[in-house]
């Protein structure tokens, strides 16, 4: 599968780059092989993954692109029912917008590294489900980042539909603690509404409310802690 991703969020207090800002990003799963393990109710497949995920100021005159992170890894996955799990090995790098550049005076981190994770995942009944894992980078640029990372949270899928608007709401909230910033929460809570009328090869429009705090998700800002409110829209296909 793929998709496609654009939002707008506010700042609020102190922000990296002007309080309005806006985020698009693409990316693909490309399964290379899927099989059954013995018998149907075991299942995995393997295949590379990539990403592009971009900050725009939108306070800016031109709308200038403050950073885009590259996303690449090989991963694998297994399903036994209500049970899944998802690993990957991983490469990341993160690179400043030309504009940006001139226009203030931040100082450029080469950030780049690879690493691996691992996730675990368990469907409960009426639409929950809950997920856990971790991981850590072994090659990394600064060097002196610190590499362990505790990843988990929750969400609900409604097995309601709403039946006026063919749409099922939906909630998640996803938790994450960097070795590198003491352990600090970073929370993203997330609300909306995907249309089952709206869709392509199984996949449908969502429209989702976002609420962030933690440690900037912009790799390069990673020491800053940031605090926002967004609306996006987000289609799979």
């Amino acid at each position: 599968w793929a998709h496609f991703s654009a939002a707008y969020r506010n700042y609020i207090g102190d922000n990296i780059d002007g309080n309005n800002n806006g985020a698009v990003s693409f990316g693909e799963t490309i399964p290379f092989y899927r099989a059954n393990l013995g018998n149907s109710i075991v299942q995995w497949e393997t295949g590379l993954q990539a990403g592009v995920f971009s900050d725009f100021n939108l306070d800016a005159r031109s709308s200038d692109l403050i950073n885009t992170d590259f996303i690449a890894s090989v991963y694998a996955s297994v399903r036994a029912r209500q049970f899944s799990a998802f690993g990957r090995i991983f490469h990341q790098s993160s690179h400043l917008g030309d504009e940006f550049l001139l226009r203030t005076t931040v100082e450029r981190i080469n950030l780049s590294y690879e690493g691996a994770d691992l996730k675990l995942s368990y469907e409960l009944p009426y639409g929950l489900r809950v997920y856990g894992g971790g991981g850590g980078i072994f090659h990394k640029e600064p060097s002196t980042i610190k590499p362990w990372l505790i990843h988990y949270g929750v969400e609900f899928r409604s097995p309601w539909r709403i039946e006026f608007a063919a749409m099922r709401p939906i909630l998640a909230v996803d938790m994450k603690n960097w070795e590198q910033n003491n352990w600090n929460l970073d929370v993203s809570a997330r609300a909306g509404v995907p249309f089952d009328n709206f869709q392509a090869f199984g996949r449908k429009l969502q429209f989702l409310v976002e609420y962030f705090h933690g440690n900037s998700p912009t790799g390069q800002f990673y020491r800053e802690r940031v605090e926002y409110l967004g609306i996006g829209a987000h289609y799979h296909f």
